[in-house]
Order: structure tokens, then C-alpha cells, then sequence
């Protein structure tokens, strides 16, 4: 879920431009769009939970991108990845920042989707996840094997943690889960010893390190292992898909070039702790581009694998779109 990703970074090539301008992608369809139509604005309601992976458009709202590109947009915050699926699956949530696990979840229950870009993670050091202890005793994840972990089943960072161990060589067998869902749960109980060692985010592995914590392994080193993506329900004309991926170019712009300028925004935003709220690294983020049909491959296979989703559901990396339901 939506969630909150190097010496070795995995550079994630781009889908082709011609695709990408024809679905309206990318801004040499959308610098047109949103300077020359004559449209009304249109009422687009954007779900997100409180994370750093949706800052750019945090910035859109606070410096009015979307109205200069002919669109009114909400900006929906949501407490829980379940309520967000909900608002998509509804209706009531036109285009969500979520993961192609989420995605593929909602394709598989009878809701049409497609990824429209990745929001965090087109290269390994954007975003990050991992395995954090508060016991000195643990140095690495083979001190993990037969351990039982804090993590929420069927998400993403599930994923991370079944891909960090089996890169770790640990025998699937002896990857042992404690299932505890609510992050802020699973974080005080790695931090007061409850559990050994706990899957988080970004922002609570940053937290942990804070106040004498280890990150005994994280997803930014090495291979590309997850990313966050933009998704809309289907049927979004392709003008107003240009515009918003214009937005987006618009706002990653103005974050890549003075990330400290936004630092307030994403500490209020992302809810960030005020013990991290001056360190916390702001993330060099991704033009519009689609995530690769690898990246998205695995995550299906792991979930079926898993029992997740069922087999024969597919990704279309060309499209963003999935089949097979």
C-alpha cells in the first residue's frame, strides 16, 4: 500500500516517447493542452495517503498548477490504503497515488484502471523501504531467518521484505511473518522489542534511525525493487490525462531544482515528525513515465505466487493498462 524506496542504482528506461505522446503522457501532448484549450475546468478528485510520494502535487495545489492548466483539482487525503480503495472502486476517487499491487487489486475486483506514471521509484534510491531492528544483537538479515518479522500482509512492503530475504539468500521457509497492519503499530513494537524486526517506511525507518534505531536492509541499494505510481479509473479523456501528467512535469521541476524550498510543505503534508522534520531527505522525483513491464511482472507473479491475485492477470507496459480479469 500506499504507501511511504544506493551505490548500485538500476536505471529504469523510458517507455517510448511516440506511446507515451499518443496516450498523452508526456508534455510534448500536454504543454498545448493546458496552454491553448478553451475548456472549462474540470473536477478532478485526486486520493493519496499523507506520504512524500505525492509531493509534486501538493506543490501543484499550493502554487495553483492545476487551475493554470484548465483543471480543478481535489486533493483527497486518506487515513487507511482500504478507504482509498474504496474511493477509487466507488467512483468518488478519479485518479490515486497508490502501487501496482494496490492497482492490480483493484483491476482484479472488477474495477477498470491504468497506471499513468510512476510517482516515486523509477530508479532504486527514490523511495525507500526496509527491515529495521531495535536489537543490537541483529546485524543482518541471515539474524532474521526463522524470526518473526512486523509486517502487513498483501502489500507492498510484503514485497519488499519476501525480495530483500530471498536476495539475502534466506530460504522462504524461513522468512516468519507477525502481522501487524497499522504502521504506527508496527513501529512501536519493533522500537519496544515485541518484535525482533519490522517492515516500514521511509519516513519511520528515518524515525528509527532518529532515536538509535538500525536499518539492517533497505530497497535503495542494488536492484529496483518497488515503485508508487499514479493510477486513474478508466475512461479519463485524453486531455485531461496530458494536462495532469503536465502538472506533475511542472511540480517535479520546481522540486528537482530547490528541493529545500518544499521542505515545510512535505513535513506538514507527509506528517513527519518533528525529530526528522529538518534531516529527512526530500526525493529527487520522476518526470510522467510509465513503470517497465519487469517491474510491474514480478509484482504480479509474487502475488499470485501468494494467492493474491488470481493467474493470467497481465500488464501492459505500452498502455499502463491490465487484462485477464
Amino acid at each position: 500500500m500506499p504507501s511511504e524506496r544506493v551505490s548500485m542504482k538500476k536505471t529504469v528506461s523510458f517507455v517510448l516517447a511516440a506511446v507515451l505522446c499518443l496516450a498523452g503522457l508526456t508534455a510534448c501532448g500536454a504543454s498545448n493542452s493546458s496552454s491553448k484549450s478553451s475548456e472549462p475546468a474540470q473536477k478532478i478528485v485526486v486520493g493519496t495517503l499523507a506520504t512524500e510520494d505525492i509531493l509534486p502535487y501538493w506543490v501543484a495545489e499550493s502554487e495553483t498548477l492545476f487551475a493554470k492548466a484548465g483543471v480543478e483539482a481535489e486533493i483527497t487525503v486518506f487515513q487507511s490504503a482500504t478507504e482509498l480503495i474504496a474511493g477509487v472502486t466507488s467512483g468518488s476517487v478519479d485518479v490515486a497515488m497508490t502501487d501496482p499491487m494496490v492497482t492490480a487489486g483493484i483491476y482484479a475486483s472488477g474495477t477498470d484502471v491504468q497506471v499513468l506514471w510512476v510517482t516515486l521509484g523509477a530508479t532504486a534510491e527514490q523511495g525507500r523501504f526496509g527491515i529495521m531492528t531495535a536489537d543490537p544483537a541483529i546485524s543482518s538479515l541471515k539474524d532474521l531467518a526463522g524470526v518473526p518479522i512486523g509486517v502487513g500482509s498483501n502489500t507492498i512492503l510484503e514485497y519488499v521484505m519476501d525480495t530483500l530475504m530471498a536476495n539475502a539468500n534466506i530460504p522462504a521457509d524461513q522468512v516468519v511473518k507477525e502481522e501487524l497492519q497499522k504502521l504506527p503499530v508496527r513501529y512501536q513494537a519493533c522500537a519496544s522489542g515485541q518484535v525482533k524486526a519490522a517492515a516500514l517506511p521511509g519516513s519511520l525507518l528515518a524515525l528509527g534511525e532518529a532515536s538509535g534505531m538500525k536499518v539492517v536492509a533497505d530497497d535503495t541499494m542494488g536492484e529496483n525493487i518497488s515503485q508508487s505510481v499514479m493510477i486513474a479509473r478508466a475512461g479519463m479523456s485524453s486531455d485531461t490525462l496530458a494536462k495532469l501528467a503536465s502538472v506533475w512535469n511542472e511540480a517535479v521541476a520546481k522540486i528537482n531544482a530547490t528541493p529545500e524550498q518544499y521542505r515545510q510543505l512535505l513535513v506538514e503534508k507527509a506528517n513527519l515528525s518533528s525529530d526528522i522534520a529538518a534531516t529527512y531527505p526530500i526525493s529527487e522525483y520522476p518526470a510522467a513515465q510509465l513503470p517497465e513491464q519487469a517491474m510491474v511482472d514480478k509484482v504480479l507473479v509474487w502475488m499470485q505466487g501468494k494467492g493474491y491475485l488470481a493467474e493470467g492477470i497481465t500488464y501492459n507496459a505500452a498502455t499502463g493498462t491490465f487484462a485477464g480479469r
